[in-house]
């Protein structure tokens, strides 16, 4: 059934109560989620996206009750991946002359999936537009790793109406469409979660992008995502809250996450945090064991939390395969400003340990010093575990206490130089975003970038080569 959003535009997704996983088995939906596809019907016709391919017959039979589907003049795809667009094939089965609007890199996308070449593809760039008569239009914006190379938003003007694609979504189903119809707490969790679990890899990238579209002075009076409610109430909190989460964000809390095989470990992880909250009450402690809880709810606490505390029993002279797993998680998601530390307990020898500490440090937090412990921890043990938790909590501490003895230096700071003078000296650059390297004993010939050249040195017009952005994006390796 539709819903009306406002004035001349519709509702026309689908709800999906049943999901529970989203990128293969990546994301856990416990609330479900929803595929929000929009109808506006104006001097022309034209529907915004999809739903996911399982419902697409239900989606075009009921697109059917709300229109004549050969009445349908334009096709918006703000992204092409299956939950978005698709329910596209069974769509053009029906009215395989309608154009379809998308960036360039959708096309290649939407073929991936389709398989239909011939279908009437009309490629945007930002900035273009699309008059829908009624003296409103279209306005096409580009948000290429936002999070898939082909992403872009469009915005209605007249009703102002901003369709985000999966930005300022959540996966969170409703019976409900707006966001001041919901219950808030959920809200936001939900919000949370999505940002820190599917975005963070591209936080650079958010703010540029807001600040750009903030650009173009047009007025925001609803944010239609793809995903979760239609922004309707202060559409902005949500921008807001953006632009809060891309600037390397963090509060006063320390996530501990741990696998264990005869609780040795475990028995660790509460020290540690026991010594932690007797050192400052205030900082929100979180322990988690990552066989048993919910992997996406723990990424949504180190994304909180200035720093996190890895523990791991030695296995095979190994880490345990799920910390292993988690490990790899933080690498691609990238998180910035943060801390970090490995402990464990082991029994002929603790190779689990030192390989987690090198994974932190290869997934880019600021590692403090690690803890190990021979067997089960007796009285002495858990007392060193203890003071372990008093020294990392001293030395993270974002405000002072009475114990502080060692001062907390800014990140960029702590090893006595910034960013740019690094740079400067000849380290190599990684891109943040696709992880392509900036080696500056090889340049980039491709760009005339000669060898030995400092990044310093390298053009404010390089691209790079991985992902097509600019240098922005790039960090010291």
């Amino acid at each position: 059934m539709a819903i009306q959003v406002k004035n001349n535009i519709s509702w026309v997704g689908q709800r999906d109560w049943e999901v529970r996983d989203f990128h293969g088995t990546e994301y856990k939906t416990h609330q479900g989620s929803s595929y929000n596809s929009y109808l506006i019907c104006e001097g022309k016709n034209v529907l915004i996206d999809t739903v996911d391919h399982k419902f697409s017959r239900d989606f075009v039979a009921n697109l059917e009750k709300e229109i004549d589907l050969a009445a349908i003049d334009y096709i918006i795809i703000n992204h092409a991946e299956e939950d978005h667009a698709g329910a596209l094939t069974e769509l053009m089965s029906r009215i395989p002359d309608t154009p379809i609007y998308c960036t360039t890199n959708a096309i290649d996308s939407i073929n991936g999936h389709h398989h239909h070449p011939e279908w009437n593809f009309h490629t945007v760039k930002t900035g273009d537009s699309l008059d829908i008569g009624n003296g409103k239009t279209l306005i096409f914006v580009e948000t290429p790793m936002l999070h898939w190379p082909d992403s872009m938003m469009t915005y209605m003007t007249e009703d102002a109406v901003l369709f985000s694609n999966d930005a300022f979504g959540q996966h969170y189903c409703d019976e409900h469409l707006f966001n001041d119809e919901v219950d808030q707490t959920e809200l936001y969790e939900q919000c949370a979660r999505y940002y820190a679990n599917i975005l963070t890899p591209f936080s650079r990238l958010v703010t540029p992008k807001i600040n750009e579209i903030l650009g173009f002075n047009l007025p925001v009076d609803m944010i239609a995502t793809s995903h979760g409610v239609v922004w309707r109430d202060n559409p902005t909190q949500i921008v807001a809250k953006y632009l809060e989460w891309a600037a390397d964000y963090q509060e006063d809390r320390i996530t501990i996450f741990y696998d264990t095989m005869s609780s040795n470990t475990r028995m660790m992880a509460d020290a540690i945090a026991q010594g932690i909250h007797d050192t400052d009450p205030t900082v929100a402690v979180k322990i988690y064991n990552i066989s048993r809880h919910d992997k996406n709810e723990i990424l949504t606490q180190i994304f909180r939390s200035k720093g996190v505390l890895v523990g791991s029993s030695t296995m095979n002279n190994v880490m345990m395969p799920k910390v292993a797993g988690m490990l790899e998680e933080l690498a691609g998601l990238r998180f910035r400003n943060k801390k970090a530390s490995a402990f464990g307990s082991f029994g002929w020898t603790g190779g689990a340990v030192d390989r987690i500490q090198t994974r932190l440090m290869d997934a880019g937090f600021d590692i403090a010093l690690s803890l190990k412990a021979k067997w089960r921890p007796d009285g002495k043990a858990l007392e060193e575990c203890r003071e372990h938790g008093r020294k990392i909590d001293r030395e993270w501490a974002l405000h002072p206490l009475k114990e502080t003895s060692v001062p907390v230096q800014p990140v960029e700071s702590a090893c006595g130089c910034n960013a740019e003078s690094k740079a400067d000296a000849g380290v190599s650059m990684i891109c943040t975003v696709c992880q392509w390297v900036y080696d500056p004993e090889l340049g980039e010939p491709l760009q005339d970038v000669a060898p030995g050249t400092a990044w310093s040195d390298v053009p404010e017009s390089f691209l790079c080569p991985g992902c097509a952005l600019g240098k922005s994006v790039f960090d010291p390796l």
